[in-house]
């Protein structure tokens, strides 16, 4: 799918000095992930890095059922694909949960600016250590949230990232992410509809009153916020996303 370059809507860039930001960006290659979309299985080798624009990016693990649990998202905050060394490879599989842009890098090429942009290396420091923080916290999120909790978290995670309110997902992707039966999200995300909060129908949903979901939402979502907004320099942790109205 051909596409222009972007401007910067990565924050992790944005963060760049201008110097480096010239250096980096010709080496960055513009893609769609459509929904689904595989970057690196478990285990294999990571070829390149990707910086999401407007999607959202999950990172999974598969249980010995062979059922993935959802353990990290990354949006347009971030970065896909790090620790990173040559040759090396994560316990994760990455996938795009809601489509969108991304500008993606070869991971030597990734390496070489690493080594060479203290800016760079600071950023990326600090943005491991949010994703790990917020790996930790999905261990607790997952074992003491329900479903409505989880998934009104989700959509709010998803929608700060995409910079839009609607998604194309279906409630058997949805379950996966979650790591519960599509029948499971089926009853929480119609009783997040009876209040009035979201639609959904085939393949898609809306959101319809983000501060009702907010209220309805676990303490996870504000503390994953309060983990990567310092590192991007958005508003702390208590206001709402810039773009929000």
């Amino acid at each position: 799918m051909a596409m222009a370059t972007p401007d910067i809507e990565n924050r992790l860039l944005a963060g760049l000095p201008g110097r480096d930001l010239a250096r980096f960006m010709p080496k960055l290659a513009p893609r769609f992930l459509e929904i689904g979309t595989v970057l690196f299985e478990s285990g294999e080798v990571v070829a390149a890095v990707d910086f999401p624009l407007d999607g959202v990016v999950s990172l999974v693990t598969k249980l010995e059922n062979g059922g993935p649990v959802e353990v990290a998202t990354v949006g347009n905050e971030g970065l896909v694909g790090v620790p990173a060394v040559a040759g090396g490879s994560l316990a994760v599989q990455a996938i795009s949960q809601v489509a969108g842009r991304s500008l993606s890098m070869s991971t030597p090429d990734f390496l070489d600016e690493l080594a060479t942009s203290p800016s760079l290396a600071r950023l990326v420091q600090n943005y491991v250590q949010a994703l790990f923080g917020q790996i930790s916290q999905a261990v607790a999120c997952n074992r003491l949230h329900s479903t409505e909790e989880r998934l009104s978290r989700w959509l709010l995670m998803s929608q700060d990232r995409a910079g839009r309110g609607q998604f194309s997902i279906t409630q058997e992707f949805l379950g996966q992410m979650l790591g519960v039966r599509r029948a499971t999200v089926a009853l929480a995300a119609g009783s997040l509809e009876r209040a009035g909060l979201i639609s959904f129908w085939r393949g898609y949903i809306e959101i319809l009153d983000r501060y009702g979901l907010e209220q309805v939402a676990c303490e996870c979502y504000r503390v994953f916020r309060s983990e990567v907004d310092p590192v991007t320099g958005r508003r702390g942790s208590g206001s709402r996303p810039d773009w929000v109205g």
